[in-house]
């Protein structure tokens, strides 16, 4: 007698064809939940930074970074004489102006008890031991600058620039939760990361441009204007 090879039912391919379907919603459903993750801390980590900016402002009559380093270990229980030089032009002017005082800014925030996080204040560049990182890796900065997009030439405007790494869809997410969603105008733009544009990360019009979410753009950076 000749065997039947049985094949799968309808209703068995079906079955599958459900199952599938269930598990790959599941998996977007949860990115999905990780990216809205991302999006809230990112919100919380810039709401917490110019929260703590202000305090610091209001309690010491000066600003993070730009506070002289005498009176950081003068005033700042446990801090010790770390801070820009009273003798430079640029200390204590009003601004945070040098990648220097952007360094020393975390410092000042969290030995005040602004900001949670242990920071040394050392050195010019940004480092995992002076800089707060953002969900992707990405090193967070408080500054006095115009590195910003703008639809006219940009004017030093103090602000806090999320940092590098981050996908433009997580920045226009960002962007439509807290502004109008347009990376060039409003008070939440798009920024260089640390000096180095990424014109990749935008698309349109100047005075009109949006996140260019649609497209797989990871290395973006947002600024916050104060």
């Amino acid at each position: 007698m000749k065997s039947q090879q049985q094949g799968f039912t309808l209703i068995e391919i079906a079955i599958v064809l459900v199952i599938i379907g269930l598990l790959l919603g599941g998996v977007l459903k949860g990115q999905e939940l990780i990216n809205n993750a991302r999006v809230r801390n990112i919100i919380n980590q810039q709401d917490g930074i110019k929260a703590a900016y202000f305090g610091f402002q209001d309690r010491y009559r000066g600003l993070p970074g730009d506070y002289p380093k005498n009176l950081a270990k003068q005033n700042i229980p446990g801090a010790a004489e770390i801070g820009c030089d009273p003798a430079d032009a640029t200390c204590q002017n009003g601004k945070i102006d040098t990648l220097a005082e952007s360094i020393f800014a975390w410092y000042h925030l969290s030995k005040s008890g602004f900001i949670t996080g242990s920071y040394d204040g050392a050195g010019t560049t940004p480092n995992v031991g002076n800089n707060p990182t953002n969900p992707f890796g990405g090193y967070t900065q408080l500054i006095f600058d115009d590195k910003y997009s703008d639809a006219a030439t940009p004017i030093a405007v103090f602000n806090i620039k999320t940092g590098a790494n981050i996908p433009a869809s997580i920045l226009a997410e960002i962007d439509r939760k807290i502004d109008d969603g347009i990376s060039d105008r409003g008070t939440y733009r798009s920024s260089d990361t640390w000096g180095t544009p990424d014109t990749t990360c935008t698309t349109g019009t100047a005075g009109s441009k949006t996140w260019n979410a649609n497209a797989d753009v990871k290395n973006c950076g947002g600024v916050n204007i104060l």
